[in-house]
């Protein structure tokens, strides 16, 4: 079904590609490298378990807990421009 301008399909390849540009940023703030003992922001040490289940993790569960309250919410962008997104 074609939706105004847009050829059959547009508006999935725009889902699409919204969704393979999210997995992208959310792996590229994967941590990387061997895990650290202690955590680098408060000193305490990190639990062997931890360390295994997220290598190269750099922050006890306390501080990254801490961290990702503290983050903004990443909104994307509507890449049909609606009203609505360039309302905001």
């Amino acid at each position: 079904m074609a939706g105004g301008w847009s050829r059959d399909g547009a508006v999935q390849e725009q889902i699409d590609s919204t969704v393979e540009d999210a997995l992208q940023r959310a792996r590229s703030e994967l941590p990387r490298g061997e895990s650290l003992t202690h955590c680098e922001e408060c000193g305490e040490p990190i639990p062997q378990a931890r360390r295994e289940a997220m290598p190269g993790v750099r922050l006890c569960v306390a501080c990254q807990s801490e961290r990702d309250e503290q983050r903004t919410a990443y909104s994307g962008y509507n890449r049909r421009g609606s009203k609505d997104s360039q309302l905001r």
